[in-house]
């Protein structure tokens, strides 16, 4: 097989493989080797699940735009794969298997695979399956968290027991490392932190995994106190999407009613509860935001000890937005580059987070840039990008 592994095969260097990620997540990955793959709904949806010469990455695969793509994922000897273009082999990918968990069923019949999915090394859930945004003119355009519930895939609410029997599951049967507990947003007052962290500490008090958990500003801010006293939580995930006024106003109405110096507020206050890097945000590229605003806001979250997430948009099949491309990987490199370079100037890293998307990083090339980019180097992309 042209450029595999025979005589003469070196490794990619680590930038290489930081740049290969980047183009993955724009073009997605043709595949003609069996992959674990997430279909549908939230989370990495149409995604394939790999190990990229060690790390983990999700990358669109079941996608008319990853059918086109010039990469593309290769059987060879041994057993393993190879990520190739042009017959040339890139990188070596070791891919994920089927959860064994995902046969087994609560006391009450309910399939473990719809309490909890397991993303390479890491269980998520949306504990409650409905957001007050859904179906109104206030729906997030990004979000797919009703068409899980819709197809059966999953039940509308999860019970801490459930979810604690699944994270004992998935740990001692699948290797999990930590969980991430989300939900959707609730008009109660605490937007369903209350519940999610009950969630949490069910899931710690059983497998002794660390925990985030993920709920929108609740509007009292000392709700965060109770939040963290009830120690479900070894992680927080508020998520703004985009820095951008008038793009979260267009694709998030209900998030841009809450205010983007809301967002700041909630996080300064959280921040001083969990700890720097305790703290996270998703910044979703690619929905046609400012560069420098994106640019500026994540290194204002950086500057109060929030984790940027920032990640290509993936659009997701039956949401608003579901006809839109992901970004283009020079886009996203350039803001990668920016944004990583400031991280570390602070002394920010995926290496000090301890669960939940931060931690996991497969669903964005942040980590793998900030790793392998010389501090405040940012020059021409390699043509491999392109």
């Amino acid at each position: 097989m042209t450029g595999g592994r025979g005589s003469g095969y070196q490794a990619p260097a680590a930038t290489e493989v930081a740049d290969l990620i980047v183009a993955l997540q724009s073009h997605g990955l043709r595949v003609e080797t069996p992959v674990e793959t997430r279909t549908g709904g939230a989370g990495p949806t149409d995604s394939g699940m790999i190990w990229l010469e060690g790390r983990p990455v999700t990358v669109p695969t079941g996608t008319e735009r990853a059918a086109r793509s010039p990469y593309v994922l290769k059987p060879e000897d041994g057993g393993g794969s190879g990520v190739y273009r042009d017959g040339h082999r890139l990188a070596g990918v070791a891919a994920s298997r089927r959860p064994r968990f995902y046969d087994r069923v609560t006391a009450d019949g309910i399939p473990y695979s719809k309490i909890a999915l397991l993303h390479l090394d890491s269980l998520a859930s949306t504990v409650v399956q409905t957001c007050n945004y859904w179906n109104t003119p206030d729906q997030c355009g990004f979000c797919g968290i009703g068409l899980s519930l819709d197809s059966g895939a999953t039940i509308v609410k999860k019970t801490p027991e459930q979810l604690a029997e699944v994270a004992v599951a998935a740990r001692d049967l699948d290797g999990a490392v930590d969980v991430t507990l989300t939900t959707g947003s609730s008009n109660a007052p605490d937007r369903g932190a209350r519940y999610v962290a009950r969630c949490g500490r069910a899931v710690k008090d059983a497998s002794g995994l660390p925990v985030e958990i993920q709920f929108e500003p609740p509007r009292d801010l000392a709700i965060l106190d109770e939040v963290h006293a009830m120690g479900g939580a070894d992680a927080v995930g508020i998520h703004i999407e985009t820095f951008d006024p008038d793009v979260l106003a267009r694709v998030a109405p209900g998030k841009a009613r809450t205010g983007v110096e809301t967002y700041f507020r909630t996080w300064e206050r959280a921040v001083e509860l969990w700890g720097r890097n305790r703290v996270s945000t998703y910044v979703i590229l690619g929905m046609g935001e400012d560069p420098d605003i994106t640019v500026d806001g994540c290194r204002r979250a950086v500057d109060i000890g929030v984790y940027p997430f920032v990640v290509p948009l993936r659009p997701v099949a039956g949401s608003l937005m579901a006809d839109l491309l992901p970004p283009s990987a020079e886009y996203s490199a350039g803001i990668y580059d920016r944004v990583a370079a400031h991280m570390t100037e602070q002394g920010m890293s995926a290496d000090d987070a301890v669960a939940g998307c931060a931690r996991c990083q497969a669903c964005s090339a942040i980590n793998a840039v900030q790793q392998q980019k010389p501090l405040l180097q940012i020059g021409p992309r390699p043509t491999a990008l392109s």
